[in-house]
């Protein structure tokens, strides 16, 4: 079943807007920055990625789809904010990195590409879409038999409120205020029924921390507010 609503224009809008930013490390963007290396080295330590077709859902300006190219991953990155594709293209280029950007949706390229990637990958972005159960089911479509799936979001708990929302967008404005809306943050045990209804083993979960006084980044046991989940869809 294909969502009516995949994408909210509101969202993409507000992100498009800061797209020029992207690549400042020191900018709106900083904790993705801190966070990536993490991000990576999930990845990286449980799936091989020389040589793995790859695609990097909500892309964003290429932070994540660059490290993978480093690794030697065939990417593809799509994204439907213009700005930020055509950030993140300029700023391959000027790393003479081999990334297949596209301003395109999941949707679309999941009826295009069904199950022929070997690991997918989508970070912060299902906590700012109207229906992410629609766009799980998109994601699992694309990994092959066998293949992977990470995602990384935000915890929905108090702890995830006061650390995610209050703490960094309103006292330390670490990111900008509304960026996250409480009511679409997801628990793990929605990822772990969306995993089910779409054929795919929720395999591993992992809390991420973010010290915005050191801005280091790292890996935890809990998922109590950002967390990483690895996915695998069975060989048939």
């Amino acid at each position: 079943m294909h969502s009516e609503r995949p994408a909210d224009p509101a969202e993409v809008a507000k992100f498009d807007a800061l797209s020029h930013r992207f690549w400042d490390p020191a900018g709106e963007f900083k904790p993705l920055h801190a966070l990536n290396p993490l991000r990576h080295a999930f990845i990286a330590e449980r799936a091989n990625l020389r040589g793995a077709r790859v695609i990097d859902v909500g892309c964003g300006g290429g932070l994540l789809a660059e490290s993978l190219a480093r690794a030697g991953a065939k990417v593809t990155a799509i994204d439907l904010a213009p700005g930020m594709i055509e950030v993140a293209r300029l700023h391959a280029a000027a790393s003479a990195l081999d990334i297949d950007y596209r301003l395109e949706s999941v949707e679309s390229v999941a009826i295009e590409h069904a199950g022929q990637f070997d690991i997918v990958t989508c970070m912060e972005m299902l906590e700012h879409l109207p229906e992410p159960a629609a766009t799980f089911e998109q994601l699992a479509g694309l990994v092959r038999p066998g293949g992977k799936l990470f995602v990384s979001t935000i915890q929905r708990n108090l702890r995830a409120f006061l650390v995610a929302i209050v703490g960094a967008e309103y006292l330390t404005g670490l990111v900008p205020r509304g960026t996250h809306e409480y009511e679409r943050l997801i628990r793990p045990a929605e990822i772990a029924a969306w995993a089910r209804a779409s054929g795919l083993e929720l395999v591993e979960l992992a809390g991420m921390e973010y010290n915005p006084l050191t801005a280091a980044a790292t890996l935890i046991p809990e998922p109590q507010v950002n967390y990483l989940c690895m996915l695998q869809k069975p060989v048939q």
